[in-house]
This record gives structure tokens, C-alpha cells and sequence, in this order.
């Protein structure tokens, strides 16, 4: 089982794998008149990380799914990032989980069954972590392995954070580095860095648990997780969905140590120019290494978080005692250009 390499048996790699946003937008459209559901508090609409129903005594529930291809070769990684990953949408919202359960897909005629459960024993290890039970889940016969979770989680009405309710003088950040779908992709064609492959790993097994930390604060204003669309993408949808543009200052944003080696190679995945071509004409001031690694998709990337400029002091030092030294990447201002997003 060592010596076989998951990400040679898969298309694609982690949230990698995710249909382009313009793509997306298409899928989603419909005529279809449903019916108005007043306690689903965040549905389709917003493009938000989770579900978020309503219940009577002012809790409410978080609902999510998230699955993927391989993205590295070892099955424990794999099953740990996939859970993470998908835990991390309730944390986005501002929740905690409560339980989990398991999407597998497995081609059984390639690969044995031992691997997947190697998969599952790093899923475990995942809710071990975030103190939830995996409990129960479903399989299928598959062409290409398939892993991730559907998570319940809860949160108070009054600590949910969504993405779509930033305002203008909001200062950005973001809790972890990107560029780990430009490493992964190095490592599908043998060409990564032993070091930059640990180091993308472990970014991507950390819990944004945090999240669930930080909803208590007003002056947190909204909140989503980096993902497949990558850094660009999700804040897209961060400002369409709030009435904003943004300004990122590209030097501030925090880049995965030693990213240059592979952007100077051109190496990136496919669907960062898939997620490029999707918004466009929406971003201005983009560079030969910027279009790399703020559209680089992320697989379970950091919390990007709107933060009241007045609260900034409060709000920093606030992260340190959760093990985070944060400044700001950009800010948010009114809408008033042709540009939702502007690079300086």
C-alpha cells in the first residue's frame, strides 16, 4: 500500500476539482418557483459556505457537504484533509460541529480495500480533533477515490457570520498562507519539494476552529473559507453579495513559504485559469504571479474575515491568543467602479 500514489488515480486534486464559478452559476440557475422557507436563514442564494436553519429556541443548525479527489498520495492525509476541509464550512459560518458523516467513493477493481480504510482512520483522526463522532456515512463503486463528509454543526443567531454582510471601511484578513494548489499540483508531477509538499500539508490539516472563536465578536462583520475559487473567487463573492469593492495589497497577502519556485516555473493547476476566466472582468490590477496564486484554488484554506476598522487593535490582539499574528490584506469601500476588486 506505501508505494501507491493516490493522485495518479484521480483527475483532479482536492478543492481543485471544484466546477468554475461561471460554471457553477449556470448549474444553479433555475425558473423553478420553490417554496419560501422564513427559518433558512442562509440557502443557495448567498453562495455561503453552509446551510443555516432555524430552531425555536435561537439556536441554529449548520448543514454542509464536502468532497474530493485525492489531494496527495498517502490515505491518511488524504481522509484527515478531506474531513478538515469539510469541517471547516461550519466553522465559517461561525459554528461548532456536532457530528459527521462519511462520503466514500472507491474504485474497488484498482485500488484495495485496506487504502480506504486507511482513508476512513484519517477522517477519525480529523473528528478526534475537532471533538465530533463520525457516525455513520455511505459508499459507492467508483471510478476515481472520493472522500469528504456531510457535517452538522450549531451556532447562536446572534453569532452567525455569513458571507454577504461586510461592510464599506471593513479591513480584511486571512488565516493562512496560500499557494497549496500549486504545491499539490508539483507533487502530481513529481516535481514538488519535500519540504513545500509537509508544509502545504500541514496547512491544510489545520482546523479553522477559530472561527467558532471569533463569531462572538460584533466587530467581526462576515466571514467564509478559501476554497476552490481561490482567494479572488470567494472574495468576489464576499463583495457582490455585500454592495462593496475591495483593494488587496498583494504584498500583504501571505504567500506559502518558497511558492516563487514553482509560479517562476510556471507550474499551477488547471483550474486556476478555469476560475480566472470566470472573473475577469471583475478584478483589476492583476500580475503574471498574482493570476497564480490569488486565483491558486485552495483545499481547506484560511478564513478570510471582515473586521471593523475602529475594532483593528482589539480584533489582533484578540488572534494572538489563538496562536495568530494577523494585519490586514485589504480593505472594503463602497461600490463605485466598474472593478469589484482592485490589486495594488
Amino acid at each position: 500500500m506505501n508505494e501507491i500514489k493516490l493522485t495518479q488515480y484521480s483527475h483532479g486534486a482536492g478543492c481543485g476539482c471544484k466546477i468554475a464559478p461561471a460554471v457553477l452559476d449556470k448549474i444553479l440557475h433555475s425558473d423553478f418557483k420553490a417554496e419560501a422557507f422564513p427559518k433558512l436563514l442562509v440557502g443557495n442564494e448567498s453562495k455561503d459556505d453552509a446551510a443555516v436553519y432555524e430552531l425555536d429556541n435561537g439556536t441554529c443548525i449548520i448543514s454542509t457537504t464536502d468532497f474530493f479527489m485525492p489531494v496527495v498520495d498517502d490515505a491518511f492525509t488524504f481522509g484527515k484533509i478531506a474531513s478538515v476541509n469539510a469541517i471547516s464550512d461550519v466553522y465559517a459560518m461561525g459554528g461548532s460541529p456536532v457530528m459527521a458523516l462519511a462520503i466514500l467513493g472507491w474504485p474497488v477493481d484498482k485500488l484495495p480495500a485496506d487504502l480506504a480504510q486507511r482513508v476512513l482512520d484519517g477522517a477519525r483522526e480529523a473528528c478526534n480533533e475537532a471533538n465530533i463522532p463520525l457516525a455513520g456515512g455511505h459508499s459507492i463503486d467508483s471510478p476515481e477515490p472520493i472522500f469528504g463528509l456531510a457535517v452538522t454543526g450549531t451556532v447562536t443567531k446572534e453569532n452567525l457570520k455569513k458571507n454577504n454582510t461586510a461592510r464599506p471601511g471593513n479591513l480584511l484578513y486571512l488565516t493562512k498562507p496560500i499557494g497549496v494548489g500549486i504545491i499539490t499540483t508539483a507533487q502530481k508531477r513529481g516535481l514538488a519539494l519535500a519540504d513545500d509538499v509537509e508544509r502545504a500539508i500541514q496547512t491544510m490539516s489545520q482546523l479553522n476552529s477559530v472561527g467558532a472563536e471569533i463569531s462572538k465578536y460584533k466587530f467581526v462583520t462576515a466571514m467564509t473559507d478559501i476554497t476552490g475559487f481561490g482567494l479572488l473567487g470567494h472574495l468576489v463573492e464576499v463583495c457582490e453579495g455585500s454592495g462593496v469593492s475591495a483593494e488587496i495589497s498583494y504584498s500583504a497577502v501571505p504567500l506559502i513559504e518558497n511558492l516563487s519556485y514553482y509560479t517562476s516555473r510556471m507550474i499551477y493547476p488547471d483550474n486556476t485559469m478555469r476560475n480566472w476566466q470566470s472573473y475577469d472582468k471583475k478584478v483589476n490590477g492583476i500580475g503574471a504571479e498574482s493570476l497564480l496564486t490569488l486565483c491558486d484554488p485552495q483545499t481547506n484554506g484560511g478564513l478570510l474575515i471582515g473586521v471593523e476598522a475602529a475594532s483593528q487593535q482589539e480584533f489582533e490582539y484578540a488572534m494572538t491568543s489563538f496562536g495568530f499574528v494577523l494585519k490586514p490584506i485589504g480593505k472594503l469601500s463602497e461600490s463605485k467602479t466598474d472593478y469589484v476588486i482592485n490589486i495594488v
